[in-house]
């Protein structure tokens, strides 16, 4: 469904320019479940917004069923981490839902019927009428999901949605996503600096190196049934095996960040 190619990622003018993305490939299958992971200021989120279509790239190229990536569009839907700012404040549960209809001109009489059903999906039904004030963390970010969903967006690109939250309600978010994604069958594209995360959700992990010219350092298959067990032998040693890869790489980001 997505191709990227070379892709290059320069911030200024070349020569001098900072680039931030040096040589990424990868082939995202339909239905998939990927996870970009790596520590701050390797590039992820980047990475991600040339997805969406809201960066372009310097060099290579990105491609979307054939097509070449210009612009965001309905098909790719970015889920942000904040979201506190994602929603619109001045409007309820429900009426955040049918705004996404308007802008993404879903017909008025199907309006009803999605609203319902996404909300229902992730349990927020019976709080149709609150505003987004009046929501807990968890319960946001369960609406955003479903705004998300409501336009029925081919894929799901999703910057660390769940960094801001505690254990327990992350645990929790996990398994209504893992849920939701096995029924709708949409790709999902995750970022997250979290190796538990990464391994709990992802069919495969592609782990990034720190910048400059952050790259693909490994793209790990994860396998087993969901939900996965981090205390099972295989999920403990890729857990050991991507913390041994990342080490080196944080002590870098720390380093450039002070």
């Amino acid at each position: 469904m997505l191709e990227v190619r070379n892709l290059r990622k320069v911030y200024g003018e070349e020569p001098g320019g900072y680039v931030a993305l040096e040589g990424i490939s990868i082939d995202i299958a339909a239905g998939e479940f990927l996870c970009l992971l790596g520590p701050s200021g390797c590039g992820k989120s980047t990475l991600l917004n040339i997805l969406a279509g809201f960066e372009e790239v310097s060099a290579g190229s990105v491609m979307f069923d054939g097509r070449p990536v210009k612009g965001a569009d309905r098909d790719r839907m970015m889920f942000f981490q904040d979201a506190g700012s994602a929603l619109l404040p001045w409007l309820t549960v429900e009426e955040n839902v049918r705004f996404a209809l308007r802008a993404r001109r879903v017909p008025r009489s199907q309006w009803d019927d999605i609203i319902t059903r996404y909300l229902s999906m992730v349990d927020l039904n019976n709080h149709r009428t609150k505003f987004p004030a009046e929501l807990s963390g968890g319960m946001r970010q369960r609406l955003q999901i479903a705004r998300a969903l409501a336009v029925e967006p081919r894929v799901l690109l999703m910057d660390e949605p769940f960094a801001a939250l505690d254990a327990m309600i992350r645990r929790r978010m996990h398994a209504i996503l893992t849920d939701i994604w096995q029924r709708s069958g949409q790709t999902i594209v995750f970022v997250t600096h979290d190796i538990a995360e990464a391994i709990a959700l992802a069919d495969r992990i592609a782990i990034m190196s720190v910048g400059p010219c952050s790259s693909f350092m490994k793209i790990m298959d994860v396998k087993g049934a969901r939900p996965r067990d981090m205390g099972d032998p295989a999920s403990s040693a890729m857990f050991a095996e991507i913390e041994r890869l990342l080490t080196p790489e944080i002590r870098r980001s720390e380093e450039r960040l002070g």
